[in-house]
């Protein structure tokens, strides 16, 4: 056999190999830019600033469309709480949406008019327990805290929304305080 012969298999071999590694380094810098995506979607959707935090939301396959959920069923479930959704309830709904990066124009903002519109199913309540609970599991503590205070904080804007007589006496129905009591449990782990 030529050196000739052998010259052109040994190129054919690297053109091969490095084909195979650009592949890879391709496959991994596009995996990369879509996961810097994902934290850039789902920082603006959840307002969560913690870039550990993210990346571990991240990691277990939350993006902004699974954030958009988690974030409105709990506004939503304080809000009927009681059977009916009042105006300013619905206003509290509305803003708390907004601030999760929730507009006008987008699926999950769709999905909230149909829930303020006609009461969700029961089990909203329960699925997104079992989310919350799910997801704390992964979380550290003081990760899983912050979580907490984002999404109770507001659940209670809700509730605190109507009640009371001319701004006087208990601002949270008791049918609301079960909700939030609910809520609050799905994060103890």
């Amino acid at each position: 056999m030529s050196k000739e012969y052998f010259g052109d298999r040994k190129k054919a071999l690297e053109e091969s190999f490095f084909a195979r590694e650009n592949e890879k380094l391709l496959a991994q810098i596009k995996a990369e830019r879509d996961t810097h995506e994902i934290r850039e979607a789902l920082a603006k959707v959840s307002g969560i600033e913690s870039d550990e935090i993210l990346a571990k939301l991240c990691a277990l396959g939350i993006d902004a469309d699974t954030w958009t959920a988690v974030s409105i069923a709990p506004l939503v479930e304080v809000a009927w709480a009681d059977g009916k959704i009042d105006d300013p309830e619905r206003q509290a709904v509305l803003s708390g949406a907004e601030a999760n990066g929730i507009t006008s124009d987008s699926p999950g903002y769709q999905l909230l008019e149909s829930w303020l519109a006609h009461r969700p199913d029961g089990r909203l309540l329960e699925v997104w327990g079992t989310f919350i609970v799910g997801l704390c599991a992964e979380l550290g503590e003081s990760e899983r805290e912050s979580l907490k205070q984002q999404i109770l904080g507001r659940a209670r804007s809700v509730a605190e929304a109507t009640g009371g007589f001319l701004g006087l006496g208990r601002k949270i129905s008791s049918e609301e305080e079960i909700i939030l009591a609910e809520l609050a449990k799905a994060f103890e782990v």
